[in-house]
């Protein structure tokens, strides 16, 4: 039986597929690769891997729409590759249903440990036993949540999110703090975070515009309140 993770590698450039392939298989990993975006959404409509690594800029179907097309079915990690200092591109493949980005040109070993992270994240560590916070309840085994009796369907990041959030009920949480404790990062784009707060509004609150679980503090992050009021 195979037990190494599967990697499915979405890249038009010949010569970045072949250095990456490389790389990931002799860290381990079974590798898959296209060179585009139709052959790999035709591959990952009979199987899906465990972490899925796209170029953003893809011929035939781009990585947005391929991202689009497995978050619909799937809540495998995503990793989207973006063109280096591209802020707008980041937002739009995490707005896609991206889990992480990286710039290119990046390195190997970087991009690894993510995928690694991505894996860590997606997999449950142990068991854990069913909670309930405010309008909320919370299924750590197996990744799931709810409202009320209506179960929210969420990313594995969206659910890390909420996770995060539920268990700091009131509190003051800054974007660089969230990034660090969900994302595991020391650094990066604040804005991975205001997307992902944004995605998950959407599938939590009546109405996002004017929420009433995840508040914005201006200026300085959000406060959850469970409960729907102060």
């Amino acid at each position: 039986m195979e037990n190494r993770p599967h990697v499915v590698l979405v890249e038009d450039d010949a010569a970045v597929r072949t250095v990456v392939g490389d790389y990931l298989r002799a860290g381990g990993w079974r590798v898959t690769q296209y060179r585009d975006g139709r052959s790999a959404a035709d591959a990952l409509d009979i199987g899906l891997p465990d972490v899925l690594v796209i170029d953003r800029m893809l011929p035939e179907i781009g990585g947005d729409e391929l991202c689009r097309r497995v978050r619909a079915v799937s809540d495998i990690p995503i990793i989207m590759l973006t063109a280096l200092g591209a802020v707008e591109q980041r937002i739009a493949g995490l707005e896609h249903g991206a889990d992480d980005y990286l710039p290119k040109p990046f390195s190997m070993k970087e991009l690894q440990l993510r995928m690694q992270a991505q894996l860590r994240r997606h997999t449950p560590s142990g068991p854990a036993a069913p909670f309930a916070a405010g309008a909320f309840r919370i299924d750590p085994a197996h990744r799931r949540a709810w409202i009320g009796t209506n179960e929210i369907v969420l990313t594995t990041r969206e659910y890390e999110l909420l996770l995060y959030c539920v268990q700091r009920p009131g509190e003051i949480l800054t974007r660089d703090d969230i990034l660090g404790d969900v994302w595991g990062w020391s650094f990066g784009d604040a804005s991975t975070v205001t997307v992902h707060a944004r995605r998950l509004r959407e599938k939590i609150e009546p109405e996002p515009r004017y929420p009433i679980y995840l508040r914005t503090e201006w200026g300085v992050g959000y406060r959850f309140t469970p409960n729907g009021t102060e």
